[in-house]
């Protein structure tokens, strides 16, 4: 429970009403009761204002309804889960190393670690203070892990690799996994040792089942406060800058590297060996195959302009008539050079 008031306080916002109104619970504006605090974030739900009952609403403004509360902030979304964040979001206390989880002799945790049963943490690592190892990790030896670390069940830090502080790693993501490296001989292929590592720094949180491949030699790098989406795939030696953001089952190939703050809709993709700028969007299934300028938005395989690949869009279902237009003109444009000819 908190007051308006002090909600106002976490989110830097302005009140209107009662800063006393004592609030219990976040809800969808449309389900929202008594105690409850909303937010609008989108000029859609503005109808819902009038309906709702709840005690409190998140808005960029107020608005034209007066017996209810407002926090007045800049960024209601950014507010939205702050609060949520603030009334719903309680960390375990530390439980230490749990029966059934093997810790080595070698191994280093600092202060308020918990492993829970089934975890593995090899030699020589070194943990963190306020990690929390879930069931079923497997943390090979050598990796260093930050402090205030969440990884979740079934997750694998292969031999070596680097987790920065505050790292989260949904159920079964890897991290360290070899790199996909074979050297053709003749009808078969040879595996080239993956001896780099895998560095994620701080504050990046990555998706269920995401794989992040070590080096071949040296690094692949995941930049600070990066968010990774489920099923993503990260190639060996890839670089990507701070804040870049991957939806699911977007894939970047090895030794890439993309900019800080780009954004990769779901099933994206971007060839091995090029360079992408900074703040680049890439719209979803969109492909890109060569080196491209940020500060843009693109789409289509190979990823153009996004207005250029609308534009594009907008004829695809037009082609099959297009075609029979063509031929029909062709047809009309030969008819009448035979004609010339005769004349």
């Amino acid at each position: 429970m908190a007051t308006l008031k002090q909600l106002a306080t976490l989110v830097d916002a302005e009140i209107i009403g009662a800063e006393d109104t004592e609030i219990t619970r976040l809800a969808p504006i449309d389900g929202a009761v008594t105690g409850d605090i909303t937010f609008i974030a989108n000029e859609k739900y503005l109808p819902c204002l009038h309906t709702t009952a709840a005690s409190a609403v998140l808005v960029d403004r107020q608005l034209d309804r007066a017996d209810i509360a407002y926090l007045v902030c800049k960024n209601p979304y950014l507010a939205f889960a702050k609060i949520l964040t603030h009334l719903n979001v309680h960390r375990p206390e530390p439980l230490g190393i749990l029966p059934g989880a093997w810790v080595d002799k070698t191994a280093k945790l600092g202060e308020r670690v918990t492993v829970h049963a089934g975890a593995n943490i090899g030699a020589q690592c070194e943990i963190g203070d306020d990690c929390i190892i879930y069931p079923n990790v497997v943390v090979y030896p050598r990796v260093k892990i930050g402090h205030d670390c969440l990884l979740h069940a079934g997750c694998v830090i292969r031999e070596d690799c680097v987790l920065g502080d505050r790292v989260i790693l949904q159920p079964n993501a890897v991290i360290g996994s070899d790199g996909f490296g074979f050297a053709p001989d003749g009808e078969s292929y040879y595996k080239i040792p993956q001896v780099g590592i895998a560095h994620i720094e701080d504050d990046v949180e990555i998706g269920a089942g995401s794989c992040v491949d070590r080096a071949a030699m040296g690094v692949t790098r995941i930049g600070q406060g990066c968010k990774i989406d489920n099923l993503v795939q990260i190639g060996h030696n890839v670089t990507v800058g701070a804040n870049t953001v991957m939806a699911s089952q977007s894939g970047v190939a090895g030794s890439a590297t993309v900019g800080r703050h780009c954004t990769l809709g779901g099933q994206s993709a971007i060839a091995g060996h090029l360079k992408v700028g900074d703040n680049l969007t890439l719209g979803g299934r969109g492909g890109i195959t060569g080196s491209i300028q940020g500060n843009q938005v693109v789409s289509g395989v190979p990823a153009i302009p996004h207005r250029e690949w609308l534009k594009a869009a907008m004829s695809f279902t037009r082609l099959p008539q297009m075609r029979k237009e063509l031929a029909t003109l062709k047809r009309q444009l030969a008819e009448l050079q035979n004609k010339i000819k005769k004349d």
